[in-house]
């Protein structure tokens, strides 16, 4: 009898702490503030956005994130624009354009997270060794005109001296469809990003010739943006997320590839560790994430006298009204 009853007090012990456990849990999840992320796309270019994600470091400044993915610059701004979600994460572009359009609560940009376009080029001929020049007279697929991939593309040529007239250049497909499309047939090269251009490369029909981030030199190419009151209104709430990005952005820094491949496989389940692992090679070879999330007056200007140049702005927009650094 003694012992039932021994027995007896141990399983209600046992249910007692399961349920202090249970409730502690749901008791830290609740003081947690949720902010909700339109991503742009999904890409191990963005790996410090992931390690952030992956090593808790936005659960640690007490952020729960919910990251959307929300294909296309355009999209995402219209996302925030409409308070779907608090932060968009794109081409800074996009924060321009809404700006230039007199949206009175227009997009400010806080962080960034990118430096330089992280597209490769694909060609179906990998016969010989490649050649910018050999683009003339074929058709590539670059995404959305007005897009940052298209823009870097296209700089990325005047910068090679390559007269782009001489290119059958496809703005048709939106980008969410670029692999797809040329995986069908349609063109002769194609720009992607990764894992798309690894996956791609993996099905035999195409190989990697060329970074179009090497020739196209340093923009804010992907930040985290939002809406001018809702950054008044919760400044200090931001300075938590930048401050869980540059814990990422840190990581990458200090740490080998193949242990950051292994952190965020999570977010890639369809892709291997090794090709994560080569990815995060490729983007560090190229100097592809900033050293902190700090947006500098130079990078800003790059980008808009990219817009100037193909016509898809007339003016200037002042830097210190777009850009707000929260790194500290």
């Amino acid at each position: 009898m003694k012992k039932i009853i021994i027995f007896i007090c141990l399983i209600i012990i046992c249910f007692s702490l399961c349920f202090c456990f249970t409730n502690n849990k749901d008791k830290k999840k609740d003081e947690l503030t949720t902010i909700k992320l339109a991503e742009v796309t999904h890409s191990v270019f963005y790996a410090p956005l992931y390690v952030a994600i992956e090593n808790g470091y936005f659960k640690d400044e007490g952020i729960d994130l919910d990251v959307i993915l929300t294909p296309g610059a355009d999209k995402v701004s219209a996302a925030v624009l409409s308070k779907s979600v608090d932060v968009g994460f794109a081409g800074t572009e996009s924060a321009i354009y809404v700006y230039q359009g007199g949206e009175e609560d227009y997009l400010v940009t806080f962080a960034g997270l990118t430096k330089r376009d992280g597209q490769f080029i694909l060609s179906r001929d990998c016969s010989k060794k490649f050649n910018l020049t050999d683009l003339y007279g074929k058709e590539i697929l670059v995404g959305r005109l007005g897009g940052m991939p298209a823009l870097n593309f296209l700089n990325a040529m005047d910068n090679s001296n390559i007269d782009t007239s001489k290119i059958k250049i496809n703005y048709a497909v939106d980008f969410a469809s670029l692999s797809g499309a040329f995986i069908g047939g349609i063109g002769d090269y194609v720009n992607l990003f990764e894992p798309n251009a690894t996956n791609t490369v993996e099905t035999k029909v195409a190989c990697i010739v060329e970074s179009i981030g090497k020739l196209s030199g340093e923009v804010p190419y992907t930040a985290f943006y939002t809406r001018k009151s809702f950054l008044n209104n919760n400044k200090e709430l931001l300075k938590k997320f930048t401050k869980a990005i540059n814990k990422g952005l840190e990581f990458i820094q200090n740490n080998e590839s193949s242990k950051v491949a292994k952190i965020i496989l999570p977010q890639f389940p369809d892709t291997s560790l090794k090709n994560i692992e080569n990815i995060i090679d490729n983007y560090k070879k190229y100097d592809s994430w900033l050293k902190n999330s700090y947006i500098t007056e130079e990078s800003f200007n790059n980008l808009q006298n990219l817009l100037l140049k193909n016509k898809l702005i007339d003016k200037y927009v002042p830097y210190n009204l777009l850009i707000d650094n929260l790194y500290e």
